[in-house]
């Protein structure tokens, strides 16, 4: 269980992220709302998930996953630049991500 709660407190991470580019400087109040909201969802499964997985495992899981996926919404939503550098970045941290979980 402390698995699944942590990989949706990463994609809540991804969603305060996205949340507080949209707030432009906490001057916008849904966007702000949504930050706000996320990132107490977030925090708190994380801290759930800490208290059955190890802290460093934990904490680069989830900043892995939501680091990928603020990318990814950059990308796809924010017409970010998609390079094969950037591509291969991203993987790279994909494969950190699981090799933490395997070797876990």
């Amino acid at each position: 269980m402390a698995w699944v709660v942590l990989v949706i407190s990463g994609l809540l991470e991804t969603v305060w992220a996205a949340a507080l580019g949209a707030s432009k400087g906490f001057s916008k109040l849904w966007p702000s709302v949504l930050f706000g909201v996320a990132l107490l969802l977030s925090m708190s499964g994380l801290a759930y998930a800490l208290r059955a997985i190890p802290l460093g495992t934990g904490y680069a899981i989830w900043v892995g996953i939501g680091a990928v996926g603020t990318a990814i919404y950059g990308i796809v939503a924010m017409h970010d630049p998609l390079t094969v550098g950037r591509i291969t970045c991203l993987v790279l941290i994909v494969a950190g991500v699981v090799g933490l979980k395997v070797l876990h």
